[in-house]
């Protein structure tokens, strides 16, 4: 009985081991996510409603977080796969964030990010384009 009970806990341990491992999985196995085939340089951001701005993309925490800066947070990959990454974030003390980029090319990826900074709310829309290097 002892036993039966044992491999039980066992076989239940081993497939959480397998659910959790999914990403970890695609990242041995050479399967490419959406957010490493982004060029970095300059990048044009142009919001649903007309506004731009210009920023420098050095990695992927340049497009994650344009609601909250670079102040530092704590991120979770929601989901992830060649085209599309979907991250949630919590900066302690300024509120969270959920930001999916999806990526049409390495020069061009559409951004939805929404959450709340500092109590209040935002939800934007990006289509960002690479325009040149930084300076």
């Amino acid at each position: 009985m002892l036993f039966g009970r044992m491999m039980c806990v066992a076989i239940a341990a081993a497939s959480l081991f397998l659910v959790n491992d999914g990403p970890a999985a695609a990242r041995r196995s050479g399967a490419q996510s959406a957010l490493s085939q982004i060029e970095r340089g300059q990048w044009l951001l142009k919001e649903k409603l007309g506004a731009e701005r210009k920023i420098c993309f050095t990695g992927p925490n340049s497009f994650i977080q344009l609601g909250h800066g670079p102040i530092p947070c704590e991120q979770f990959v929601v989901a992830q796969d060649q085209r599309a990454s979907t991250i949630r974030y919590t900066c302690a003390g300024h509120g969270l964030g959920r930001t999916t980029i999806t990526v049409e090319t390495p020069r061009l990826v559409r951004i939805d990010t929404q959450g709340v900074l500092d109590g209040s709310p935002f939800d934007q829309e990006y289509e960002a384009r690479k325009v040149g290097t930084c300076s």
